[in-house]
């Protein structure tokens, strides 16, 4: 760590000199002009002005399918502006998969191909981005895949099983942004001035929408077990219905905590999400069991269900334990 003695020139302005190896590092010498954001009680300095491009390059040589996907996922999350995708040699089929995980992440477009290159561009401005909103949508897409796959289940209904699988890739996009952010906030605090959020409460922010994420994940298993469940009978369906009404309670109100701003509200609303997860927990192993005992042919898929409205009801308890670190006092 480095010192530095604040001193007064011309009566009124205060001034601190800059450590010489950080200047030259960056850059900086005499006639630069420098940047400070406020930041709380810290004062933070760019050493540059504006904004400047974030260029990634990776070697995509022999990667195919999920590999190739990932790894466009993987730069975009990062935070690179510009990605650029190499190889000898980009078929054709590398560069249709690079095309369909960029129309799958907001904000990323291709800009440039040639034939052992592709460029990608991201274009999201950050200032015009909400992350509340952003959290706000998963929430909304999550519950509804949930609320349809238990449908699906109950009423036999195929088709919309496969609708709820089909929508998985718009939470995925939305949790793929919010990453974006958070990691483009812990690499650049700056960034933070202008998605407008701390970095803390963009961290908790990031925490909820990976729990939403992986709601969203379990719709689509109860969603694929829909089509081997066979009718059941009214006593079963009330039960899960009953369950899943009790499930999907808890990560809905732990989001309305974790946006609230009033401390006393944020925390009576998500201690209310928080003490209904046991309850779902007991609720579930008892129908575990009971299908074990009483519907052989039913049971695995059944009990796969029951798991998946659990899980729901446990990630949202996790947002509640988010949304109470959020509303503690800081430090």
């Amino acid at each position: 760590m480095v010192t530095r003695k604040v001193q007064v020139t011309g009566g009124s302005t205060y001034t601190v000199s800059l450590p010489k190896d950080w200047a030259k590092l960056n850059d900086v010498s005499a006639g630069s002009v420098v940047k400070f954001h406020s930041d709380g009680e810290a004062l933070l300095l760019s050493p540059n002005p504006g904004t400047t491009e974030i260029e990634g390059s990776m070697d995509v040589s022999g990667l195919e399918g999920e590999q190739l996907t990932r790894a466009v996922m993987t730069m975009y999350v990062s935070g690179f502006d510009r990605i650029t995708l190499e190889a000898p040699r980009l078929d054709a089929a590398q560069s249709r998969i690079i095309r369909h995980a960029a129309q799958d992440l907001v904000g990323l477009e291709v800009t440039s191909k040639s034939a052992d290159e592709i460029v990608l561009r991201d274009l999201l401005d950050l200032s015009e981005l909400s992350v509340e909103n952003s959290l706000t949508r998963m929430r909304l897409f999550s519950l509804a895949m949930v609320n349809d796959a238990m449908e699906a289940v109950l009423e036999g209904d195929d088709e919309l099983a496969r609708d709820v699988v089909d929508r998985d890739d718009e939470v995925d996009r939305l949790w793929f942004l919010i990453s974006r952010v958070f990691r483009t906030i812990l690499r650049n605090p700056v960034a933070s001035t202008e998605v407008g959020l701390p970095r803390e409460t963009c961290f908790d922010y990031q925490t909820g929408a990976r729990q939403l994420e992986r709601i969203a994940d379990h719709a689509t298993k109860i969603a694929d077990r829909a089509t081997e469940i066979d009718e059941l009978d009214q006593d079963l369906a009330t039960e899960l219905t009953d369950i899943h009404e009790m499930s999907v309670e808890v990560p809905d109100v732990a989001i309305d905590a974790l946006l609230e701003s009033d401390p006393a509200d944020a925390h009576r609303l998500a201690n209310d999400a928080r003490s209904t997860v046991a309850s779902v927990d007991e609720r579930a192993r008892e129908i575990s069991e009971a299908v074990h005992d009483h519907d052989s042919q039913n049971a695995q898929a059944i009990g796969l269900v029951v798991d998946s409205i659990g899980r729901t009801a446990d990630y949202g308890g996790n947002i509640a334990e988010a949304a109470l670190q959020k509303a503690a006092p800081r430090p």
